[in-house]
């Protein structure tokens, strides 16, 4: 595991090709979080290691649902989001290799790409949620481009603590991989650097194994509050 001991590790991403940093001008509004600064698009993979590899699949895509638990704010309910167009495969793979993921099972990731606008009139809402865990064993914050917009700053908490440990500013280029398991965290909101409204794009990867898996009608059951007190691991 490359983490350290406080659980975290920040990472150089691979070179980022002009057709995902396009893809990022033609996302849809996101109309559950982020107070309408947020632009959304969202899939889902399992993950098998071939005995040389890892191969990504992609899951029939389905409305996304997060447990109230770990998200008061968009958790407990459905959130219809449109696919991903682009192949972030690559620099996910970066990630898996980083984070060493076991060979034996295999793996259910949920992507986020994002974009948040920010303006003199509003500022750019990245964690309404707060100071949170996303509820899965590993998750990836990889910044992959920041126009005309100050602050932003990750910062990352040791569970029930009143202060983060670490805080920083991920540049264009850089992820953090963090245990969710051990580690809350949040992000400031960020502002616009001029008069101009701007931008911050990011892709979020949440990692699962795959008897713990976000994905299907069991998990969905669970996050809609249709079964309480069933075993996540069931899923």
């Amino acid at each position: 595991m490359p983490l350290n001991d406080q659980g975290f590790a920040l990472l150089d991403l691979p070179e980022i090709d002009d057709e995902i940093l396009a893809s990022y001008e033609q996302l849809p509004h996101d109309p559950y979080m982020g107070n309408g600064t947020r632009y959304k698009r969202f899939s889902q993979y399992r993950l098998s290691w071939d005995g040389e590899r890892w191969q990504f699949a992609l899951l029939p895509h389905r409305d996304y649902t997060a447990l109230k638990e770990f998200n008061p704010v968009g958790g407990g309910y459905k959130r219809s989001y449109q696919p991903i167009e682009v192949d972030f495969t690559k620099l996910i793979a970066r990630g898996v290799e980083e984070f060493g993921l076991s060979t034996d099972e295999d793996w259910q990731i949920n992507v986020h790409q994002n974009r948040t606008i920010a303006s003199h009139e509003k500022p750019g809402v990245l964690t309404p949620e707060g100071v949170h865990q996303d509820g899965h064993e590993y998750v990836m914050i990889a910044v992959l481009r920041r126009n005309a917009v100050t602050d932003g700053q990750t910062r990352l908490w040791k569970l029930g603590a009143d202060e983060p440990f670490w805080t920083g500013v991920l540049d264009p280029g850089t992820a953090v991989l963090i245990d969710d398991r051990a580690v809350a965290h949040d992000v400031t909101d960020v502002q616009p650097a001029s008069d101009e409204t701007g931008t911050r794009d990011i892709v979020i990867v949440a990692f699962s194994r795959w008897n713990e898996r976000w994905y299907g009608d069991e998990h969905d059951k669970v996050a809609l509050g249709e079964s309480v007190g069933e075993n996540r691991s069931s899923m």
